[in-house]
C-alpha cells in the first residue's frame, strides 16, 4: 500500500469479518509485534456514554499540564485518522500506511489459521498500539473501549488505571439484556491491582462493578460517594462547578460543554487525574488542570455547529443518550420548541429512545443514512407513537427543510447515531463555519 486511501479502503474491507468478541487474534499480532502495548502508560475508559468527552477532559488536563497524550476513540467524526491521534493531532497519512504496512502481513497470515481474520476494529486497534509504541512514545494513551470490555479487543491492555464512565442499555443484543449484565462486560476491564474510578449511577450496576474491583483487589473509586461535583452557575455557553473529592478541591471548575452529564464526565478525569498523581505516575497543578477543562470540546457532543437558526449536532443513541439529551435541552432552553431530525442503526427501539421527549414541545423528522446499519426512516417513523412527525428519505433535505422553515423560538437538533451525525457534520462543514 502507497497512499493512505489505499491503507484506509484495506482496513474497511476487514468490515464484513464483523464483530468477533474474544481477544486471541488480538494476543496473536500483537505477539508478533513484540507487545507494542507493554511499552506504553494506559489508560483504559469504557462505557456506555460519556468515553470519548471523558477522554477529552482527561486529554486536556494531561497536556495543560505539560504531558504528550495518545489517543485511541471511536467512531470518528471529522476523519478517519482522528481515531489515533497524538495531542489531538490525526495520525499522519505517512505514518498510517507505514502501520498498515507492518501489520498487513500479519493479518493475511492470521486468516489462514483457525483463529481467522482479525476484525476492522481488531486491526485499527493494532495499528494504534504500533504507532504509539514506535513512532510517537507519549507520555500517556486514553484508550476507548470499542464495544462492551470484557471481550473488546482494546482489553489485551494492562493500564495504569481503569475509568468505567457509565451504564445504560445499547448494545443488549450483544452485552446482555439487564443493566447487571451489562455492567458484568463493562467490569472486565478491571484488572488484578489497577484502580478504577466508576461514574455508574443505577446501585445494581455499581455492585457488580465493586464486587469485581474487590475481587480483584483494586482500589475503587464511586462518583457520589468518594467524589462529587456541584454546580454553581450555568449559561448557554458554559458551566461552573466544583470538583470535591477526599483528596482534595477544586473551588471553581469551568467547562463549555452542556449538560448535567458533562459535569459528571468532567468529575470522573478530575478523579482519574488525582488517583495517577496519588500513584505517583504524573504531577499537575490545579490551575493547569482548569485550563485544561476550560479548552475541552468533542464534536458531535451537544456540539451548537450554526446560530440563526440553532443547529445542535448530538450523537446520543441510546436511553440514557437520549435522557441526558433532553434534560440538556430543558436546561440550556427551556422555552423552545424543538425539531430533531433522527436517523438511527436498525437494533434501536425508537419509541424507548424517544420517550424522553413525549413531554416536550418537540417535533420529528425520521431519515436514514448511507450506512450498511442504518435503519430505513420509513421504519422509524411507524415505531415511533409521537403526535408531530414525518418521514425524509434524504437527510439533506430534512435539514434544509428545517432551516428553511424555523421559527425564532425553533432549536433544530440533528441525532440517534454518532455515524449519522458525522455525515451531516461534513456536509455542513462546506456550507457553514463550524
Amino acid at each position: 500500500m502507497k497512499t493512505v486511501e489505499e491503507a484506509i479502503d484495506w482496513i474497511h474491507s476487514l468490515l464484513p469479518f464483523g464483530i468477533k468478541p474474544g481477544l486471541k487474534r488480538m494476543e496473536w499480532m500483537l505477539e508478533r509485534l513484540d507487545h507494542p502495548e507493554k511499552k506504553l502508560s494506559m489508560i483504559h475508559i469504557g462505557g456506555t456514554n460519556g468515553k470519548g468527552s471523558t477522554v477529552s477532559y482527561l486529554r486536556h488536563m494531561l497536556e495543560a499540564n505539560g504531558y504528550d497524550v495518545g489517543t485511541f476513540t471511536s467512531p470518528y467524526i471529522e476523519c478517519f485518522e482522528e481515531r489515533v491521534s497524538l495531542n489531538g493531532e490525526p495520525i499522519s497519512s505517512e505514518d498510517l500506511v507505514d502501520c498498515a504496512n507492518k501489520v498487513k502481513p500479519l493479518v493475511d497470515e492470521l486468516a489462514k489459521t483457525d483463529l481467522g481474520s482479525p476484525t476492522e476494529f481488531e486491526v485499527i486497534t493494532t495499528i494504534g498500539f504500533l504507532y504509539f509504541a514506535t513512532m510517537t512514545k507519549p507520555d500517556f494513551v486514553l484508550v476507548e473501549v470499542g464495544l462492551g470490555g470484557r471481550l473488546d479487543s482494546t482489553n489485551v491492555i494492562n493500564p495504569l488505571l481503569s475509568i468505567i464512565t457509565s451504564i445504560g442499555r445499547d448494545h443488549m443484543h450483544i452485552l446482555g439484556e439487564s443493566l447487571e449484565e451489562i455492567a458484568f462486560e463493562k467490569a472486565g476491564i478491571i484488572k488484578n491491582g489497577t484502580p478504577v474510578i466508576s461514574g455508574v449511577s443505577q446501585a445494581e450496576a455499581q455492585s457488580v462493578i465493586k464486587e469485581k474491583a474487590d475481587h480483584c483487589q483494586a482500589q475503587f473509586k464511586q462518583r457520589g460517594v468518594d467524589f462529587e461535583q456541584t454546580l454553581l452557575t450555568r449559561n448557554e455557553t458554559s458551566q461552573l462547578f466544583t470538583f470535591q473529592s477526599i483528596e482534595e478541591t477544586f473551588e471553581t471548575c469551568t467547562i463549555h460543554m452542556a449538560g448535567d452529564h458533562q459535569r459528571e464526565n468532567a468529575s470522573l478525569a478530575i478523579a482519574a487525574m488525582s488517583t495517577l498523581k496519588q500513584l505517583g505516575h504524573l504531577k499537575y497543578t490545579e490551575e493547569a488542570c482548569l485550563v485544561g477543562l476550560q479548552k475541552t470540546s468533542w464534536a458531535g457532543r451537544f456540539e451548537i455547529v450554526q446560530k440563526d437558526p440553532t443547529i445542535i449536532l448530538d450523537g446520543a443513541h441510546n436511553e440514557e443518550g437520549m435522557s441526558a439529551l433532553a434534560a440538556t435541552l430543558r436546561a440550556h432552553y427551556p422555552e423552545k420548541r424543538y425539531r430533531i431530525i433522527v436517523a438511527a442503526t436498525k437494533e434501536k427501539e425508537m419509541q424507548k429512545l424517544l420517550h424522553p421527549f413525549l413531554q416536550l414541545n418537540a417535533t420529528f423528522t425520521f431519515t436514514t443514512f448511507d450506512f450498511f446499519r442504518a435503519a430505513s426512516e420509513v421504519d422509524l417513523f411507524n415505531q415511533a407513537e409521537v403526535q408531530e412527525k414525518a418521514a425524509v428519505s434524504d437527510w439533506r433535505k430534512a435539514v434544509l427543510n428545517a432551516q428553511l422553515n424555523h421559527t425564532t423560538d425553533d432549536i433544530i437538533v440533528v441525532s440517534g447515531s454518532l455515524y449519522f451525525v458525522s455525515e451531516v457534520r461534513k456536509w455542513l462543514r462546506s456550507t457553514i463555519k463550524v
